[in-house]
C-alpha cells in the first residue's frame, strides 16, 4: 500500500483544524458544530493546540510573551501550558535566551500516524461520495515516475470507464486532468526534462502536443482550481480533476471524476467543478493543508 509520508506536526495540526480553523465548524461557550453536530470540546486543551500551532507557524524559538500577544492569552496562563509540555518533552526552552520551541518529539508522532495511514484511505470515503453525488466514475491518483498512476477508482453507474482508469493504471501526465495537477508541482527546467523524457504524444486529436500549449493550460488550471481533460486522452470520455495538497501547500495527489461526453457536458462540468472544488479542499485540510 501506498503510504503518505506525514511530517512535522501534521497529526497535531490536524486536531487543532478540527477545533477551530474547520470550514464546517461553529463553535460557542465549550460546545462545537461539526457537520451538524454539537459536540462538547476541552478549552484547556483548545488553548493548548492553539500555543502548539502559533509556535509551529513562527520561524523560529519564541519569547512568552510573544506567544501570549498572538493569541490574546495571560502570559501566566501560558506558561502553565508551555511548563506542562516541557515536563512531557513536547517543548524545550534555551536556558540563555529563555525562548521556547517545539520538540522533535512531534515529528516522531507523525511518523508514527503515517505508518497508520494512507492517502488511498483517507480519500476513499470522499471518492464514494464524489461518485454518488455526480453520478459518474471517481478516482484518486498520484505521480508515478513521471507517470500519472491511479490508486483507488469509483466505478460509475454503468462502468463504462472502468478499463480506462482501473487501478494500477498509468497514464501521460500532460493528457489528463489528474495529470495536468500534478504537472503543477514542476518548475520549467523541471517541465523540460519530464518532455523530453515522456514526450507529448498525440492520443487523440484533442490532445496538446506542444510545451507552450501545455504552459498556457497549466497557468489556466492554477488560476480556476481544476483541470479538465477535454477528450485529449480518449475521444467520447471528458474528465473534471482537482488538488489533494498537504501542508506544504504541494499537490502531492489529485481526485477526478469522469464520464461520456454524452452526460459529461460543458454545464455538467461547471456544476462538478464546485462540488470537486469542495471535496479537494476538505481532504487538503484533512491532510494539514491551510490557506
Amino acid at each position: 500500500m501506498w503510504f503518505y509520508p506525514m511530517k512535522l506536526l501534521i497529526g497535531i495540526k490536524n486536531s487543532a483544524k478540527l477545533i477551530f480553523k474547520a470550514n464546517k465548524l461553529k463553535q460557542s461557550k465549550g460546545v462545537i458544530a461539526l457537520n451538524n453536530k454539537s459536540l462538547p470540546i476541552n478549552q484547556s486543551l483548545e488553548k493548548a493546540l492553539q500555543i502548539i500551532e502559533v509556535m509551529a507557524s513562527n520561524k523560529g524559538p519564541m519569547r512568552l510573551q510573544d506567544i501570549s500577544i498572538n493569541l490574546g492569552f495571560p502570559a501566566s496562563t501560558v506558561l502553565r501550558f508551555l511548563n506542562t509540555l516541557m515536563l512531557y518533552n513536547y517543548v524545550n526552552q534555551d536556558p540563555e535566551t529563555l525562548r521556547y520551541s517545539l520538540s522533535f518529539k512531534f515529528s516522531h508522532i507523525g511518523n508514527l500516524v503515517s505508518e497508520q495511514l494512507s492517502i488511498r484511505d483517507i480519500v476513499r470515503p470522499y471518492l464514494l461520495e464524489l461518485s454518488e453525488k455526480c453520478q459518474e466514475s471517481a478516482c484518486l491518483a498520484i505521480d508515478g515516475d513521471m507517470m500519472v498512476v491511479y490508486v483507488d477508482v469509483v466505478d460509475g453507474p454503468d462502468n463504462m470507464l472502468k478499463a480506462m482508469q482501473r487501478i494500477g493504471k498509468r497514464a501521460p501526465f500532460h493528457s489528463t486532468g489528474v495529470g495536468k495537477i500534478l504537472l503543477l508541482n514542476y518548475n520549467d527546467s523541471e517541465l523540460d526534462s519530464i518532455i523530453k523524457e515522456t514526450g507529448l504524444s498525440k492520443l487523440t486529436k484533442h490532445t496538446i502536443t506542444t510545451k507552450e500549449a501545455l504552459i498556457s493550460e497549466l497557468a489556466k488550471v492554477k488560476e480556476q482550481g481544476f483541470a479538465l481533460d477535454d477528450e485529449e486522452c480518449e475521444i467520447g470520455a471528458r474528465c473534471i480533476a482537482a488538488p489533494i495538497r498537504d501542508y506544504t501547500g504541494k499537490n502531492i495527489a489529485a481526485i477526478s471524476v469522469s464520464g461520456p461526453t454524452s452526460r459529461m457536458t460543458m454545464s455538467k462540468i461547471n456544476h462538478i467543478s464546485k462540488i470537486i472544488k469542495d471535496y479537494s479542499t476538505e481532504i487538503s485540510n484533512k491532510l494539514g493543508y491551510t490557506e
